[in-house]
Formats: C-alpha cells, structure tokens, sequence
C-alpha cells in the first residue's frame, strides 16, 4: 500500500527517517515493512511540504492507553528514503498578486488563464 506522512523533520536530506508515535489516518494503522511512503516536512513546523518518498523499513503499532474510551491510533515508523522531492515553486515571500496568478495557473480552468494573457 501507498500512504504518507506529515510530521515534524529535522533533516530533510537524511537517508533514513525515523518518526516515533505517529497519529494516523485513512488506515494508517495498517501500515507495514515494505509500504511505500510520501514524506512530507510539516509547513506548521517550518517545513517545506513533500521532502521524499520512501520504503518503511519497520513499523510497531503503540498501545493504546488503559482507562480512555476514544484514541487515535500510533505507530513508530522508521523510512528509507528512495527518492528527494524538488522544490519546483514556492509561494512564501511572493507578493499576493503572484500567488493568485499561480493558483489560477494550476487550476487547468482555461477560462481563467485568457486574463493572464
């Protein structure tokens, strides 16, 4: 299976990462040796977005706590990182103008890109 991952990344150049009780979603519990990964450096923390992908290398499900009644399920995972996403564009520090023009660029709407003209 494909899943992916947005956390906190202290290195994003590193071979291997390795995430320790993670909050997963869309059957991320599930997650196994073997999976393929997208890595993404959470822009909350001053990342940049999707950084790699990869090839979990371990995975361990946390134990949910005795005594509450709702929790999200944890896992620790440990990647190998197959491939280093490019940074193709940025919009941080363009002016609201530029941003505008790039969303409507890559809405594929035609209608919208005959006032870019």
């Amino acid at each position: 299976m494909t899943f992916a991952i947005k956390a906190e990344v202290s290195d994003p150049s590193a071979e291997t990462f390795a995430f320790n009780a993670q909050k997963t979603m869309y059957s991320g519990k599930h997650i196994a040796e073997g999976d393929t990964i997208f890595v993404f450096a959470s822009e909350n923390e001053g990342g940049p977005g999707l950084i790699a992908s990869g090839v979990v290398t371990s995975a361990k499900a946390i134990a949910k706590k005795p005594g509450i009644a709702r929790q999200t399920p944890r896992v620790s995972i440990t990647i190998r990182r197959t491939a280093q996403a490019q940074i193709v564009f940025r919009l941080e520090g363009r002016s609201p103008r530029d941003r505008a023009q790039f969303q409507i660029l890559s809405s594929g709407n035609e209608q919208d890109r005959r006032h870019l003209r």
